[in-house]
């Protein structure tokens, strides 16, 4: 079984990771768990989420780690900083949006990554922020084991982690994709009613 950990934080935004969660959970490969620093956390949304794991809790296998944006992630904690550096030197899959970005080029773990984010003027004053050229302004960037994405781009951060992690062949996740970003009949048209 493959365990995705989805680090989410008070204030998260409950719009961006249930795709890619929902995902997952559904297949029988695959497992998603919570962590946090606290024990229960409140999205923007007012969804109350009771946490799997306390940062120091956390498993020693993460096959999958995913950073939900939100409004808390001006955050110091070392334990958490070093997760993420030890995962992105071992090659291991991590996925960011939105205010998560911020929190890696806060912390300098983008550096020697082509990444995107919300902005770069909220980085400006970053001292760890050490590779502005390599920012593309499009809605995710996949680089070798890290997928960043703004915080408009769900879906499309989506589609780029189950990519990174190979979930599924390319002309079966097209479609999976495309049903949720076309219009249902749309989507039917072309592929067929999938219920």
């Amino acid at each position: 079984m493959k365990t995705a950990i989805f680090f989410i934080l008070n204030e998260y935004a409950d719009w961006k990771g249930p795709y890619l969660s929902s995902q997952l959970n559904q297949n029988s490969e695959w497992t998603v768990k919570t962590a946090s620093f606290s024990d229960e956390v409140t999205s923007i949304g007012g969804f109350k989420t009771i946490i799997d794991y306390q940062i120091d809790e956390l498993p020693e296998k993460i096959d999958l780690l995913i950073l939900i944006g939100g409004n808390s992630w001006d955050v110091k904690n070392e334990t958490l900083r070093k997760l993420i550096s030890d995962r992105l030197k071992s090659d291991q899959p991590v996925g960011a949006i939105c205010g998560a970005v911020d929190y890696l080029a806060k912390n300098g773990l983008l550096s020697g990554y082509q990444h995107t984010g919300n902005s770069q003027a909220i980085w400006k004053n970053y001292s760890e922020y050490n590779n502005p050229d390599q920012f593309l302004p499009q809605q995710v960037v996949s680089d070798r084991n890290l997928v960043t994405a703004n915080g408009t781009a769900a879906l499309d951060f989506t589609e780029a982690v189950l990519k990174l992690i190979q979930f599924l062949p390319d002309k079966q996740l097209k479609p999976l994709i495309e049903l949720y970003d076309n219009v249902f009949y749309e989507y039917c048209k072309k592929y067929g009613n999938p219920f």
